[in-house]
């Protein structure tokens, strides 16, 4: 037998037959040492291919916890399969110098361990115990058949870069099963949300079985986050841990469990700003009534009109309120205010501006004076028209509340009407 020698690099096409499927990968000759060996060290290893498969068994179930049961049923099927057919096919490429087409074995395994809820370490640890074994079988077969150092140093390297190669494909398989797993708890997630917000609510049973397919715990209470802007899937991302959400047309619906936890709003308000993005925070309620806490986010996110940050409804309930019915709100400050509406333009500012601070000030004058920046006695003198436009109404506690009211909801700046 001679003794390896290296080639020049070349590049190769492989296609194999996975599942029905064919695929073709790129991979360099000199990237796969078995392909160097000569085909008849096949003859030399081949008699201690069951052996070998049986100790590799052996060894794993020994020294792999996750393995460590009785080699039966169909864990023992499956395991001796995949390790005979690890060593047949890894003697058929030698044989062949070059690749052989096999079932994609390898990326189902680690498919399989990530349906199991573990991780790749079990699988992977398996394979370095399963590729010792081999190596220390083969070389023995190799030493006894009088194989050259320098194509043991090769069969070794060989052994050891195919597990590579076994483990890059079963590391692809459980990637590939995370993310499908993945993506179908966050659409489960997102169904959910469409249930606690939607009008009419949906049935609470219902509700359960969707969070408990969708593995998110109900709390005992939570609050909305209305997000707009280009920057709202990004925001809604940087939310608390635990925090669900789902896209209604250029609208984002984030709920956030347990929102008056410690540092909870904090965490809200930072994503939002970090995020540069508009934002409503609606109330904080219980699981079951979701689609109000929604509604208010919506109405607070109104009045951060397109500006970025957040904009909590508990902190703006009044404005809510009059922002709820604008019509109505408006018919009220042309009603209270309607004494105004036969001065000018001018003098219905001055007054109103006068009424406000009067209000605001509970009647004192100095106060008033000073909040308008006016001298006392042209304070006196705006507070005597307005006993004349207003009567007896200015000393009635309700009526000075509604005026107040109506101050609100036509802004002093509005253009005169």
């Amino acid at each position: 037998m001679q003794p390896y020698v290296a080639q020049p690099s070349i590049f190769s096409y492989r296609c194999h037959e996975v599942t029905g499927k064919t695929y073709t990968d790129r991979t360099r000759f000199d990237d796969h040492p078995w392909y160097q060996l000569d085909p008849a060290i096949v003859d030399v290893l081949r008699p201690a291919l069951d052996e070998t498969a049986e100790e590799m068994i052996q060894a794993v179930v020994a020294s792999v916890p996750a393995y460590s049961r009785p080699i039966e049923g169909d864990f023992g099927l499956g395991i001796v399969a995949g390790v005979q057919a690890a060593l047949s096919h890894l003697l058929a490429e030698i044989e062949e110098g070059g690749p052989v087409g096999r079932p994609d074995v390898y990326r189902a395994l680690g498919q399989g361990e990530m349906r199991a809820g573990r991780s790749l370490d079990s699988l992977l640890t398996a394979y370095r115990v399963g590729a010792r074994v081999a190596w220390r079988r083969f070389a023995a077969a190799g030493v006894e058949a009088g194989l050259d150092p320098d194509t043991l140093y090769l069969l070794a390297e060989g052994i050891f870069a195919y597990i590579d190669v076994l483990s890059g494909e079963s590391a692809a398989g459980h990637a590939a099963e995370q993310s499908v797993t993945a993506g179908e708890a966050q659409l489960r997630r997102r169904q959910l949300v469409r249930m606690l917000v939607r009008e009419p609510p949906a049935d609470a049973e219902a509700i359960r079985a969707a969070a408990a397919s969708a593995e998110w715990s109900l709390p005992r209470s939570l609050a909305v986050v209305a997000i707009a802007g280009e920057h709202r899937e990004l925001a809604a991302s940087h939310l608390p841990v635990g925090t669900i959400a789902e896209a209604f047309g250029e609208l984002v619906c984030a709920v956030v469990a347990d929102p008056d936890g410690p540092g909870r709003r904090a965490e809200i308000e930072r994503a939002i700003a970090d995020a540069e993005a508009p934002a409503g925070l609606g109330t904080s309620v219980a699981w079951g009534s979701a689609a109000m806490s929604f509604q208010r986010a919506q109405a607070a996110l109104a009045l951060a009109a397109g500006a970025p940050g957040l904009v909590a409804a508990g902190d703006h309930v009044g404005r809510l309120l009059l922002a709820a019915d604008p019509a109505l709100a408006g018919e009220l400050a042309a009603a209270m205010l309607a004494p105004l509406e036969s001065l000018s333009a001018g003098s219905r500012r001055r007054l109103r501006a006068t009424l406000d601070a009067w209000l605001a000030e509970q009647g004192r004058l100095g106060q008033v004076a000073e909040r308008l920046g006016v001298h006392p006695q042209t304070a006196r003198y705006r507070l005597g028209r307005l006993r004349e436009l207003f009567g007896d109404g200015l000393e009635d506690p309700e009526r000075r509340f509604w005026l107040q009211l109506a101050l609100r909801v036509s802004p002093e700046d509005a253009p005169p009407t």
